[in-house]
């Protein structure tokens, strides 16, 4: 992959240095750039210079030669006769100023030049004032280790052999505007100390700047580079600007160093772009960039805002390792291959907001200690999501293939997402493994009791392909959720509780005993006038949700858990369906009376131990009243009587028994007790006791046995329900 710029690394093979000296009247100062957005460039034109008469006569000469004066002379250095050359080179010292614009040089016309300005204590030219705005360099153009006291202007120059720049040093600054490089450019360990302006620059070979060091501003706004572009191990300073750029072969940033802003908007890359251990430490821009080849970040380090916004992956986006140390931005980025962020670092927020991902079939895993969005972002291929992160958001995104969401210590929010094929969001309990099997690094949230994943909302979404596992729901809004009744809940999924302690709210004392309870039901009843402590009020969201949309969901999740095979879970959530039932508005007051007798006698057929209470408290009311009213005083004693005819015959008796007689001495002893408990025990199983009552102890026993029965029988389903399986 990294094939293109092996070749770079070795040391190009140079002719002897030959320096240039060239001098031109200072122009304006070329300020500093503040921030990192678009420079404003000097479009000033330079005020015309005085033609070389070389080439006046269009029949003698068609092309018209446009290089400046030499001073004193009519024509250009290329065209001056060779005493006056002579003269001209003879009379430049080291760090003279020297003015060649649209002057023509030839090999050995540049090297006379510079051997003029040739500083003998370092053997290397030294040049004040350098400018050869279109000057054309027919043959290489070596300024190896010369040194620019001031400025170096060579806007619209034609380097049309190599230009070779190794070690140079541009102490003013060095202008290359609309220069055109026809063959290498090399400025391997050239030293910028002011600005360095290569805009609307044509590299049409390889433009090396391997170990370049940039001490202001380093500008190749709409440079186009035909061949490889290398900036190895470059140092830049001041911001670093490639807006429009255009690179046609290999980007190499391999090392670099941006301690300003590095702003490549709108620049494109049509080979690889490397930037493998790069190190941004001011704002890093790469907003509507388009990445035709493979884009390599690994290990690179951001140390401030990262902005990718609107940028075009076509092939694969690597940022392996990288180091993110605030917030990167990656919103609305389209990722047609794929989107390789292993092991990466965020320290800030990661924001993938509204950004396409094609074929991407993994993201991480990689460690995220703010939050990770991705809240409108499309996903068109299977895909493995692997976070540990704080929150991640997931609002409006589009799942348009199987997805598989492995979180740690987050919290999710996936609000009015769409799931067009099954979706896995679950717990990662051991810290997550690279490709190769490598643990990743470190624990990122140290003060975190568990790796536990929260989800906060679904609110808006189709459930019919969502399956959860080993989810926290206790805080998740479920309301307005469509296909409950399909969720699938895998693992240990929980849901927060009722306040289990008795509260007194002047009378009766309240007690809820323990259940599922929705998110939304405790903001409800928190939100209630004289609520009782421990129901919370703090969800966010939450306060439009009242009983009458509670009910459906609730019957919904009833549903996915009776599928689930899950009884007891079902029953905390009928419980709750009915519960709100009972509170809605919408019921007739008759059949809240129902309900609330259903609820008062056995916690709508859930709640054992209430519905035993009841029936102990018949079964001793009866055995009270039975003992006060319904037994007789004594046991009534049978008698026949009959006439016997004269003159014998049949005889026939008539047996009556004399009706029982209500208590007139002590009721409550202990035989009467006994019998008064052997009628109650009959009546809870349907039996008729066989004893002597009263007409009272008769009706008290009829109503034994209609509402004892009932009340065994909710306490038997109540016990049935927590057992069920």
């Amino acid at each position: 992959m990294y094939g293109i710029f092996a070749a770079w690394e070795r040391p190009p093979t140079l002719p002897s240095p030959s320096i240039l000296n060239h001098s031109r009247p200072q122009e304006r100062p070329y300020g500093h750039p503040d921030t990192w957005s678009r420079r404003t460039m000097s479009t000033s034109e330079p005020p015309p210079w005085p033609h070389c008469a070389h080439g006046a006569d269009p029949v003698a000469n068609p092309v018209e030669c446009r290089g400046i004066h030499v001073p004193g002379h009519t024509a250009c250095l290329a065209h001056l006769a060779d005493a006056d050359r002579d003269a001209y080179l003879a009379a430049l010292t080291p760090g003279a100023d020297i003015d060649h614009r649209g002057t023509t040089f030839t090999e050995s016309l540049l090297n006379a030049l510079l051997n003029a300005l040739r500083d003998p204590a370092t053997g290397n030219a030294r040049i004040g004032k350098a400018t050869f705005e279109s000057a054309i360099f027919e043959y290489n153009a070596v300024f190896g280790s010369a040194t620019f006291e001031s400025g170096a202007r060579f806007e619209s120059a034609t380097f049309k052999g190599a230009a070779w720049f190794w070690e140079a040093t541009f102490k003013g600054r060095a202008r290359f505007d609309s220069a055109t490089f026809e063959s290498e450019a090399e400025f391997t360990s050239a030293t910028f100390k002011s600005d360095a302006v290569f805009g609307s620059a044509t590299f049409e070979s390889e433009a090396r700047f391997t170990s370049a060091t940039f001490e202001s501003y380093a500008g190749f706004e709409s440079a186009t580079f035909k061949d490889n572009a290398r900036f190895w191990r470059a140092t830049f300073q001041g911001g670093a600007y490639c807006e429009r750029a255009t690179f046609q072969g290999g980007a190499g940033f391999n090392s670099a160093t941006f301690k300003f802003a590095a702003g490549f908007v709108s620049a494109t890359f049509e080979s690889y772009a490397v930037f493998v251990a790069a190190t941004f430490e001011h704002n890093a821009v790469f907003q509507s960039a388009t990445f035709k080849g493979d884009a390599v970040f690994d290990s690179a380090t951001f140390e401030v805002i990262t902005d990718f916004g609107s940028a075009t992956f076509e092939r694969d986006a690597r940022f392996d390792s990288a180091t993110f140390e605030s917030n990167a931005e990656f919103e609305s980025a389209t990722f047609t291959g794929l989107a390789r962020f292993e092991s990466a670092t965020f320290k800030g927020d990661a924001g993938f907001e509204s950004a396409t991902f094609v074929e991407a079939d993994s993201l991480g895993p990689f460690v995220c200690a703010g939050r990770v969005v991705l809240s409108g972002a499309k996903f068109g291929s299977p895909v493995t999501l692997s976070f540990a992160t704080r929150r991640l958001e997931c609002r409006r995104t589009r799942w348009s293939s199987t997805a598989e969401i492995r979180l740690r210590y987050a919290t999710v929010d996936v609000a009015h997402a769409v799931f067009e094929y099954p979706v896995t969001i679950a717990a990662e309990a051991q810290p997550f493994v690279r490709a190769n099997g490598e643990q990743l690094a470190g624990d990122p949230f140290p003060g975190e009791p568990d790796a536990g994943v929260r989800l906060a909302s679904l609110r808006g979404v189709d459930a019919a392909h969502l399956v959860l596992a080993d989810v926290d729901l206790s805080g998740c809004l479920i309301a307005g959720t469509v296909h409950l009744d399909q969720l699938r809940l895998e693992g240990a999924c929980t849901f927060d509780t009722a306040p289990r302690a008795a509260h007194r709210r002047r009378w009766p004392p309240v007690h809820f005993t323990e259940r599922r309870v929705l998110a939304e039901e405790h903001h409800w009843r928190a939100s209630q006038p004289g609520a009782v402590r421990g129901w919370n009020v703090a969800v966010l969201g939450a306060g439009r949700t009242g009983p009458l949309q509670l009910a459906p969901v609730y019957r919904a999740l009833r549903k996915a858990f009776e599928d689930g095979k899950h009884e007891p879970g079902a029953a905390d959530f009928y419980y709750g369906e009915m519960e709100m039932r009972r509170q809605a508005d919408d019921i007739p007051r008759s059949e809240r009376g129902l309900l609330t007798a259903y609820w008062a006698l056995s916690g709508y057929g859930l709640r054992a131990l209430r519905a035993l209470a009841w029936l102990g408290a018949a079964m001793l009311l009866t055995i009270v009243l039975l003992m006060a009213f319904g037994l007789a005083q004594d046991t009534p004693k049978q008698t026949a009587t009959g006439t016997v005819p004269a003159g014998g015959g049949k005889v026939t008796f008539e047996i009556d028994k004399d009706d029982p007689q209500n208590p007139t001495g002590k009721r409550f002893t202990g035989k009467r007790f006994e019998k008064a408990l052997n009628v109650t025990f009959n009546s809870v199983v349907f039996r008729s006791s066989g004893q002597d009552l009263t007409t009272t102890g008769t009706y008290i026993e009829m109503a034994s046995r209609l509402t004892e029965p009932v009340l065994l029988g909710l306490a038997v389903l109540a016990v049935r329900n927590r057992v069920k399986r």
